[in-house]
């Protein structure tokens, strides 16, 4: 059987393209430009500035020499030849014959598996449709060799030889095959338009146009409609089952089908074929029909009963193979849409996807064994890793099996979530049960409420098992915690973890309330997101013999699942003898072993972790070189695990108390620290070996000139020791190493220097932090440098530079004088302040009132809407206030998971639900309380008013998973949205997935060679980068689009346009499938495809993309931003080339409106528009008026830059150029 299709996890794709258009008019009303393009209405959109971007490409780009371009051309062509580069395989033409007696020509590599082989012939237009068949390979001789599925080539035969040939037997149908090839005929007619970019139609309609005018006699294709499943899926319903008789002679399913001429027909699938049967209406009869037609292939027979269907199944395929083949590909994780298509299209019958929703498998397989996912993923990781091309496997196989894994554990936490999966542990607390779904281990990460906890605590009535939820951390760890704080992590049983031990043994009735809250941290959000980037730490580590579990954070619906894979032997009895390193009682035992000692080391080495003692409750000393509450066990499969890695960097010292115990410090940070502490030492110890080697030479001269051979060797060893600087400086980078562990509850051992040194280390990158990383990010932020354009833009920038979100209240304190940046930041810090709020509202909300709650939620947040109860108003906010005196920088209001999602489900007579008694003004106050013991931010009083509801709210529907319907909302009304306006929930996914480091590397080096001006050498590296990422992710992933917009981008510096266009239509593509149709890069790509297609003088197709990017920046950051106005000087350049010198004059003085305002009048980006303006008016022949803005730039620039920057010196020289002209043109006039 074929291959597992991904069961059209982007069905959405047409469906969001047209609710992002639909939502253009809709969202942008009252934010629109003062300046309207000079395009198409139906293509009019908001955009994304190009040239304020580092990495975009200027539409007055210098020319490069032809030389240049021939390089990159030779440069390619070599690329393509027989010289392999580090990422290309060696392949090998075989021909495929195909059941219908095709033949099709194949690339393979003996390396291949036979599974690549049939996603191969799943993607095929000719043979898309096969999917039950056995592959035979035949060899030069004739000799023909069966192909199991995970074979290997190499293993069955070696096609090295040439001459040989696949050939594709028609196999037996059984019950899962067959019903997956019913799937896969659905899943080609209802995916006939899978994903179509707009670029793609703008280019075909204006090569339609193109042709048309060269040639008006010829007639133009007309486009083929999408055919909405051929009209046979009208009424298609399968049998459940067949009589016991019918199952003997070999039938296994029977479909009802209406064609496209109307007419009614029974199938018979059996296991050799389909076939036509005698069925009536009201009558089964499964023996075939007197004019009997059948097939091999449920197609194959649908197009012999209707010529109507072969015609249209035939106008699919040739849509699926005229379409870019970047087009058809599916994505792991499709982007959410915050837009649903409206008004909503009518729904057909569909007996197939009513049966789907009635068999709950939630990724599970019906039939068959399940995937072991620990075992596949640590056999990959155990492959051999010595040689390009077995890296390249190996991460491939890597990232095969932690995809899959993720997409499983989506759809099992739906499951735990909607409580259709039981737990492995009913008797426990609701709230801290877990699941094993599929082989996942599924658990929730808690943020107690500590109220309800204490109620259940003196509640003697309660149950019993509740009491247990106060215990000691030391108890709690060995039980409860969620997702793998315990010796057996997921969810085994240790000694005393029984709930009768947990009682017997420590509680804490004397604890205070905040030692216990600060205690129950150990289980937040914010552990299972530092336990998350800690286990890829590990992974990327990559130390032999040191193994971790696959993870995934799955937010839904206000829970927070974890899902990871089983640790082997974990559910098979008592393992609580399996600890060998770390402790989980926080400290007070701590188990040591010197082999896994050996191993973390190892790791800690290339972590910066320093190797520390720590004393355990008992006083005992042991060496350490991780967490203290990490966990290191060895499985059931004899390989040593490390989990429960929350802490792998060390503790930011500039955030202390209870509440901030999981405030740690990013990767990003301590590797740029360590880079510029090694560079420091490296330059100091080479001046004092300059110094040292002109001190001996001084001396010698003077004392001993009868000794020159002696100065010679001290001369000469003084220069092997500088030679050396830039090793030693790696070398010290990876001495720079951080205790974990200070700054902890922990009891550290070792001398008092010792621990004062550890932890001034710490308080150093802390300090820089503060003091060097901030305000160099803010300065860049200023300079454009930086140039985030949403939240999520500005979180991926905050993280790039080592800055946790945290900090956010202090970037928009450093930016308070320019109000793009101002509203950017406010508006973050609302949006997310606002995402806990509506956290809490969805976790306390019953199934049948989630849209009223959001509705309900959005209307208090952005109108100004009362609650429908207010007796418990005051109740609420004052619970959630006294908790929030305690949680220092946790969530407010944090309920207790399980039992606030439990407690409404145990009686239909609740009177209201908890949503109804929230208004505006209790909203806004929390969100202002949360911003400030979160971020250390005062929202402004106006905050409620001055926020920019459009953009905040479409950050608040990604970053929760709400989708609204793509309408026109009047926001300044008290209650703006409705019910009905909420279409979906969708689920945010945090996953560990492993990247491609070799393509990493590849890419910053060619981002080095391109800046230096090297395309040839560029050219290289990213296409050797793109080569290595195509065979290890497939083309649907971020870092390929990076390689395709780098390539683009050196193709156009060489000249190539087309080139260029190619690549970057890939880029556009991919980023439209994984970002999103509104995501500040795509817009990205939509101007920088506009501006090679001007490159090509194809203005009008330029103009076209441009209006397209406009519209994807008014649904992301809206028109005041300095990007818009960039942008709006290269539609300028755009229209003065083609001669429209009033258009592009509108576009020029609004550019340098905003720039003015947003900007100031001094900032390098205004003079920008005053040297555009200049070349705009002399164009014109206005030589006065260019002088006269030509005059400004320089006085700017000036005084920005200083007279001897190259910049100043080019904009004298065309204020020069501009008076001579004035001059000339006074002397001809007098």
């Amino acid at each position: 059987m074929a291959g597992k299709s991904n069961k059209g996890r982007n069905r959405k794709g047409s469906h969001t393209a047209a609710a992002v258009a639909a939502a253009a008019a809709a969202l942008s009303g009252g934010t629109e430009a003062a300046v309207q393009p000079d395009v198409p209405a139906n293509d009019h959109v908001e955009a994304v500035p190009e040239s304020a971007n580092t990495d975009a490409v200027e539409v007055a780009a210098a020319g490069e020499a032809t030389s240049v371009k021939s390089e990159v051309k030779e440069n390619e062509a070599a690329t393509e030849g027989n010289q392999p580069n580090q990422g290309d395989l060696q392949l090998y033409p075989v021909s495929v014959k195909t059941q219908t007696g095709d033949k099709l020509e194949h690339q393979l590599n003996p390396g291949d598996s036979v599974m690549d082989i049939r996603q191969f012939l799943l993607d095929a237009p000719e043979t898309c449709f096969i999917t039950c068949y056995d592959l035979l390979l035949l060899t030069k001789d004739g000799s023909p060799h069966h192909m199991e599925d995970y074979n290997e080539i190499s293993e069955v035969a070696d096609i090295t030889t040439g001459g040989c040939s696949l050939e594709m037997v028609p196999a037996f149908y059984d019950d899962r095959s067959i019903r997956a090839h019913v799937h896969r005929t659905r899943e080609l007619l209802s995916l006939s338009n899978l994903h179509a970019s707009l670029s793609t139609s703008l280019a075909l309609q204006n090569e339609i146009a193109q042709n048309k005018a060269a040639n008006s006699a010829d007639t133009a294709k007309p486009e083929v409609p999408e055919l909405d499943g051929l009209g046979y899926m009208e009424d298609i319903s399968g049998s459940l089952g067949c009589s016991l008789v019918c199952r003997l002679v070999g039938d296994l399913i029977y479909l009802d089908v209406v064609t496209l001429e109307g007419n009614k027909y029974s199938i018979t699938g059996s296991t050799k074929m389909f076939y036509v049967n005698s069925s009536s209406a009201n009558t089964l009869d499964p023996r075939p029909s007197k004019a009997t037609s059948e097939a091999t292939t449920l197609v194959t027979l649908l197009q012999k009963i209707s010529p109507r269907f072969k015609k249209a199944f035939r106008e699919i395929l040739e849509g699926r193979a005229s379409a870019h083949p970047f087009e058809n590909v599916q994505s792991l994780l499709p982007p959410n849409s915050w837009l649903g298509l409206h008004p909503i299209p009518d729904h057909k019958r569909d007996a197939a996807r009513a049966e789907n929703s009635l068999t709950l498998l939630y990724g599970s397989e019906p039939i068959g064994m399940q995937r072991d996912w620990n075992e596949e993923l640590q056999s990959c990781r155990e492959f051999s890793h010595t040689t390009p091309q077995e890296r390249i496997l190996r991460d491939r196989a890597l990232y095969k099996v932690t995809s899959d894994f993720v997409d499983a554990a989506i759809n099992g936490a739906v499951g735990v979530i909607s409580g259709c999966i039981p737990p492995i542990n009913p008797t426990d607390p609701e709230c801290f049960h877990m699941y094993v779904h599929n082989n996942i281990f599924f658990s929730f990460a808690i943020d107690a409420d500590l109220e309800k906890l204490s109620k259940k605590h003196g509640d003697g009535n309660s149950k019993t098992c509740c009491t247990g939820t106060l215990q000691s951390s030391s108890d709690k760890a060995s039980h409860i915690r969620p997702h793998g704080d315990s010796p057996v992590p997921n969810g085994g049983k240790t000694d005393g973890s029984s709930l009768e031990d947990v009682n017997s043994t420590e509680t804490t009735p004397d604890v205070s309330p905040e030692a216990q809250l600060a205690e129950n941290e150990q289980a937040t959000y914010a552990s299972a997101n530092n336990d998350l980037k800690g286990t890829k730490a590990y992974q990327e580590a990559d130390v032999p013999g040191l193994y971790n579990l696959a993870m995934a954070i799955i937010d839904y619906r206000g829970h927070r699942v974890v899902a990871q894979s089983v640790l082997p032997g974990i559910l098979q009895g008592d393992k609580s003898d399996s600890l060998l390193y770390g402790s989980v009682d926080n400290g007070k035992k701590i188990s040591w072993n010197e082999d896994f000692h050996a191993k973390v080391s190892e790791a800690a080495k290339r972590l910066h972790l320093k190797e520390h003692s720590i004393l355990d409750g008992s006083g005992n000393v042991f060496k350490l070189a991780a967490p203290v509450e990490c966990k290191g066990i060895v499985g059931g499969d004899d390989r040593h695990y490390l989990l429960d890695l929350l802490r792998v960097t060390p503790r930011d010292a500039n955030y202390s108390g209870p509440g901030s115990r999981f405030c740690i410090l990013r990767p990003e940070l301590i590797n740029a620290f360590c880079q510029v502490q090694a560079t420091e030492a490296s330059k100091s110890k080479e001046i004092i070996s300059q110094g040292a080697e002109n001190l001996s030479t001084d001396s010698q001269n003077a004392t001993d000139a009868d000794k020159p051979d002696l100065a010679k060797e001290e001369k000469t060893e003084d220069v092997k020791e500088v030679a050396p600087a830039s090793n030693e400086a790696s070398e010290f980078k990876e001495n720079i190493v951080f205790n974990p562990n200070v700054f902890t509850e922990f009891k550290l051992a070792g001398s008092p220097e010792e621990i004062a040194a550890d932890e001034d280390n710490v308080r150093k990158v802390s300090q820089y932090l503060t003091d060097v990383v901030l305000p160099k990010f803010v300065q860049d932020l200023c300079t454009l440098e930086v140039s985030p354009m949403d939240g999520q833009t500005l979180t991926e920038a905050v993280h790039a530079h080592g800055i946790n979100v945290r900090y956010i209240g202090k970037v928009a304190a450093g930016t308070k004088h320019l109000p793009h940046l101002w509203d950017l930041c406010n508006n973050e810090i609302v949006v997310r302040s606002a995402k806990h709020v509506i956290k809490d509202l969805l976790r306390d909300t019953e199934d049948h009132d989630l849209a009223a709650a959001i509705s309900h939620f959005l209307n208090c947040l952005f109108g100004s809407c009362q609650a429908f109860g207010g007796k418990l108003i005051s109740n609420l906010t004052q619970s959630r206030t006294h908790k929030k005196e305690h949680a220092g920088h946790r969530s407010p209001g944090k309920n207790s998971k399980g039992q606030v999602r439990w407690n409404g489900r145990a009686s239909l007579k609740k009177t209201q639900p908890s949503y109804m008694n929230m208004s505006s003004d209790t909203l806004w106050s929390e969100i202002q309380e949360f911003a400030t013991v979160k971020y250390e931010f005062e929202l402004p009083d106006d905050a409620r008013s001055r926020v920019k509801k459009i953009y905040v709210l479409r950050n608040l529907c990604l970053k929760v998973g709400i989708t609204l319907a793509a309408r026109k909302y009047d926001l300044s009304s008290p209650t703006p949205f409705q019910t009905s306006d909420v279409f979906d929930l969708r689920l945010i996914v945090k996953h560990s997935v492993p990247s491609c480091s070799e393509a990493k590397e590849l890419v910053e080096t060619g981002k080095l060679q391109l800046a230096e001006g090297m395309l040839s050498e560029a050219y290289t590296l990213f296409s050797e980068a793109f080569s290595i990422l195509q065979q290890v992710t497939g083309p649907m992933h971020r870092e390929v689009a990076n390689c395709c917009r780098y390539l683009a981008m050196v193709l156009y510096h060489a000249g190539d346009m087309a080139g260029a266009i190619m690549q970057q239509h890939k880029e556009l593509i991919i980023n439209e499938r994984c970002l999103g149709l509104d995501h500040p890069d795509t817009a990205h790509s939509y101007g920088n495809m506009a501006l090679f297609y001007h490159g090509l003088n194809q203005t009008e197709l330029a103009l076209r993309h441009m209006s397209r990017a406009l519209l994807l920046l008014s649904l992301s950051s809206g028109p005041d931003h300095p990007d818009v106005a960039a942008t709006y000087i290269n539609v300028a350049m755009m229209y003065q080339d083609i001669g429209n010198f009033n258009a592009a004059l509108r576009y020029l003085q609004e550019a340098l409106t905003k720039n003015e305002r947003l900007l100031g009048e001094e900032h390098i980006q205004t003079a920008v528009c005053y040297h555009a303006l200049a070349i705009a008016f002399n164009c014109m022949g206005a030589f006065k008026l260019s002088h006269q803005h030509e005059k400004k730039t320089y006085g700017i620039l000036v005084k920005q830059l200083g007279e001897d920057d190259s910049r100043t010196r080019d904009s004298l020289n065309w204020m020069n150029t501009f008076k001579m002209r004035v001059l000339q043109v006074s002397a001809l006039d007098s």
